[in-house]
């Protein structure tokens, strides 16, 4: 299995600056809608939700833009699971053109299993640790995400 598209959009008007270029803001827009439908993948929709108290929140997360990606453009979001352990998931998620090869922009996320109630980290489900494991055997073939693991920084000064 490839990396897995979770989320599929049209670039819209509201969605773009003075350049006629997506918004800084709104790719991550698009990445947070990926993030929710991989949750919905994962057996934790909204239902789930309800009936667990239990949702994912986003830790830390990277964001690098590395084209333009003009009004009007179909694009789509493909996800690949990086690693998991028994309370936090780590993903890559890439934004393409719809059907093209070419990676518009990458967001690495690191997220955290919570029980609402607290809010404190809760371990996932069996059935949600049985999802992400097969995710991440179908997924293993691929190599790691150019954008993982990448630190801001400026070069010490000389």
């Amino acid at each position: 299995m490839p990396t897995l598209t979770t989320y599929q959009t049209r670039i819209h008007p509201e969605w773009v600056d003075y350049n006629g270029h997506l918004r800084d803001a709104f790719y991550l827009l698009i990445f947070s809608y990926a993030t929710d439908a991989l949750m919905d993948r994962l057996g934790l929709d909204s239902q789930d939700r309800e009936a667990s108290g239990h949702s994912l929140f986003t830790l830390e997360l990277h964001l690098n833009y590395l084209h333009e990606v003009k009004l009007g453009a179909d694009v789509e979001v493909r996800t690949q699971i990086i690693g998991h352990d028994q309370k936090r998931l780590h993903l890559y998620h890439s934004l393409h053109l719809a059907g093209g090869d070419k990676e518009l922009a990458g967001n690495e996320q690191m997220l955290l299993h919570v029980d609402l109630a607290g809010p404190r980290a809760a371990p996932f489900t069996e059935r949600t640790l049985g999802e992400l494991g097969a995710l991440l055997e179908a997924q293993s073939d691929l190599p790691a995400p150019a954008y993982v693991g990448r630190v801001i920084a400026l070069p010490p000064a000389r």
